[in-house]
């Protein structure tokens, strides 16, 4: 996800020598990459009632993985929550703006553009999968079909815009972004490291998608 520094301070100049820390916890990094798949997977599985079951499945994943984003946002460590990262209308625009000059505040969470992005997937996922749904039971009226069709499609403009903001802040701030939610690090002072990877909580986050997979194919 769109990720850049600044945190206990908004923008608060970086240590004198960054050390890699502990930003990003398991089960954000595999929230972050489960929806990667899921949604590559059911877009692609759209068009054919071949892959209906699949593209079902994958789409309720991701109701599922909203559920517990929305949870961890609440309870979860210090970057993954929404209080951290979430901010109003006029720093999100102060933030593009400075993107436009090519000197963007560095945060260590998300930067304000990046809450933004997190927003609209996470309210967009939910109308996908409520359409998505309501399909699957039969309730259907007129022009429902294009309008879950339609919201896909913001969905992937969304994505799209939040792929190029990842690139963009990787090459404005000289760092791997797209690196860092993979392993969840990224260079900082070490007060500002969270204290625990929470690989618990994905273990079991992973064996509740496992056990969903499995129980959908069983009950085909």
């Amino acid at each position: 996800m769109n990720t850049t520094a600044g945190s206990r301070a908004d923008a608060a100049p970086a240590a004198a020598t960054p050390v890699p820390v502990l930003v990003w916890d398991a089960p954000v990094r595999l929230f972050h990459w489960a929806m990667v798949l899921c949604f590559a997977g059911a877009f692609l599985t759209a068009e054919s009632e071949r892959w209906r079951l699949v593209h079902e499945t994958l789409g309720t994943t991701m109701l599922g993985l909203v559920g517990f984003r929305v949870v961890w946002g609440c309870i979860g460590t210090r970057y993954a929550r929404f209080t951290e990262f979430v901010r109003g209308p006029g720093r999100v625009l102060d933030y593009l703006r400075a993107m436009r000059r090519g000197r963007p505040p560095r945060y260590l969470g998300h930067n304000p553009a990046g809450s933004v992005a997190i927003v609209a997937l996470l309210l967009l996922t939910c109308a996908l999968g409520a359409t998505g749904l309501l399909q699957g039971a039969g309730i259907e009226p007129p022009g429902f079909e294009e309008a879950h069709e339609f919201v896909a499609n913001l969905l992937l403009a969304v994505v799209g815009a939040h792929v190029a903001g990842v690139l963009l802040g990787s090459w404005q701030h000289r760092e791997n972004l797209l690196g860092a939610m993979i392993t969840g690090r990224k260079p900082g002072a070490p007060g500002d490291a969270i204290g625990q990877p929470w690989r618990p909580v994905a273990l079991l986050l992973a064996a509740a998608i496992l056990a969903f997979w499995l129980w959908r194919w069983g009950s085909a």
